[in-house]
């Protein structure tokens, strides 16, 4: 990656300031942005998630500078979004579109490269990007996965500093979507800053140095994965019951415990959700003959789902920032 200024001085990646942005029509004004005061800093691995609506792609417009900020700012390494493209410091690869089919994959990227004044093989890219062995093979003879990886070859093509991502391993087999995530940490283990939205949750948690959980336009979680999954903090218990007869007894019994979010009886099987699991394993162990007792804590999914619910995004759920770093965030059309 060619040196920039974009790790000098403490210039953010990606800063937005009271970003707001609203859409107008017959039915009223949407506001689709909720007032950010974001920061992404060099060499960060970001995942930003949020139910559909949520605004993820509202924000990433005015990061590409597709679409002006009703009010606010929103600045790329210091600049104007535009100004930073203009300079090869941004690449997007995005879902879908994008490509010529009648092409070889070889040339798509040469084609890519030639837009930027550049010369030379495309092998190096296409090699970064795994698919080194299919330079000869026709844009529409490629799978879904390939054509994602192609895509992310071309955005390498201006060693940009910044590369957003959208859904980038749709149609990537398992051994696939690895090496794509090997390929991109190493990049940010260079310096490059990545921000990515996926619908796969698991990416998230395993790949991503920062989680941002986004909903109705605003931010509802900000931090490493633990530090999101913390702020759900409820575990689930489920315990063995011998008498089907005493189920609904019990369970009546447990929901009266402070912290009990929810009771499901499933045949002998009572499932309790509650932020408190030990005084419901303590009430359950001691209080009936229930058995084979187990806890397990929310999972990334589960967090999300809490965290992003109608109810949760209005009752202003604390985020788990730090005042050193904040996060990429997004709101959708």
């Amino acid at each position: 990656m060619r040196e920039t200024a974009a790790g000098v001085g403490g210039v953010a990646a990606i800063a937005a300031t009271s970003l707001v942005k609203e859409f107008r029509g017959p039915g009223g004004t949407v506001r689709a942005v909720d007032g950010l005061d974001l920061v992404i800093r060099p060499g960060e691995v970001v995942a930003f998630l949020g139910p559909n609506g949520a605004g993820k792609t509202t924000t990433i417009d005015m990061v590409l500078g597709l679409a002006a900020p009703t009010s606010g700012t929103v600045r790329v390494f210091g600049k104007e979004p535009g100004q930073a493209i203009a300079d090869g410091q941004v690449a997007a690869v995005m879902q879908t579109g994008g490509l010529l089919r009648d092409i070889t994959v070889g040339e798509t990227v040469e084609l890519t490269a030639a837009l930027f004044g550049r010369t030379g093989p495309a092998g190096p890219f296409l090699e970064r990007a795994g698919i080194a062995d299919l330079a000869d093979r026709m844009v529409a003879k490629c799978s879904g996965g390939q054509q994602q990886r192609l895509r992310f070859a071309m955005a390498l093509v201006s060693e940009p500093d910044l590369l957003l991502l959208d859904e980038p391993t749709t149609g990537m087999d398992v051994e696939g979507r690895r090496e794509f995530w090997a390929a991109i940490r190493n990049d940010a283990a260079a310096g490059r800053t990545v921000v990515f939205a996926t619908h796969y949750l698991e990416e998230a948690d395993a790949y991503a140095d920062r989680i941002v959980l986004v909903s109705h336009g605003r931010i509802v979680a900000d931090g490493s994965a633990a530090e999101v999954k913390a702020l759900a903090a409820g575990r689930t218990i489920s315990a063995e019951l011998d008498d089907p007869g005493t189920a609904a007894r019990i369970a009546e019994q447990v929901r009266a415990l402070p912290g009990v979010d929810s009771v499901d009886v499933r045949s002998t099987r009572l499932l309790v959700r509650a932020a408190d699991s030990d005084a419901v394993a303590r009430h359950l162990l001691t209080a009936t003959g229930a058995h084979d007792l187990g806890i397990t804590s929310d999972n990334l999914e589960d967090a999300f789902i809490a965290l992003t619910s109608d109810h949760a995004a209005g009752a202003n759920t604390p985020t788990a920032t730090t005042t050193t770093t904040a996060t990429f965030e997004g709101a959708t059309r």
